[in-house]
């Protein structure tokens, strides 16, 4: 299945003028851990569909709240000529179609 079938919500947003960051967020312990046990979330990963350095991925899995988040900084400075994106909220598409076995 893809991750847009099973997260209950995924989101992207600014963090301040320098960083995205993405949640990932889960209805029921069940669909969290079977996408957490999967291993196709993991900094190497979002690295790669972002295009940027894994030394610039922060990863955190919330148990609690059966989420994961993500943050990486802007590509662009928030209003720099060249951002199509001010608010960061249309960066997380790529996510949607990681397949989750």
């Amino acid at each position: 299945m893809r991750l847009a079938e099973l997260a209950s919500l995924i989101r992207s947003k600014n963090a301040g003028p320098f960083v995205l960051t993405f949640d990932i967020m889960f209805a029921d312990d069940d669909t969290y851990l079977r996408v957490k046990n999967s291993g196709a979330l993991s900094i190497a990963r979002f690295a790669e569909l972002f295009r940027c350095p894994e030394s610039s991925v922060q990863f955190f899995e919330c148990d609690n709240a059966r989420a994961f988040k993500f943050s990486i900084p802007r590509p662009l400075v928030q209003g720099n000529l060249g951002d199509g994106d001010m608010h960061g909220g249309q960066q997380f598409i790529p996510l949607m179609d990681i397949e989750i076995p």
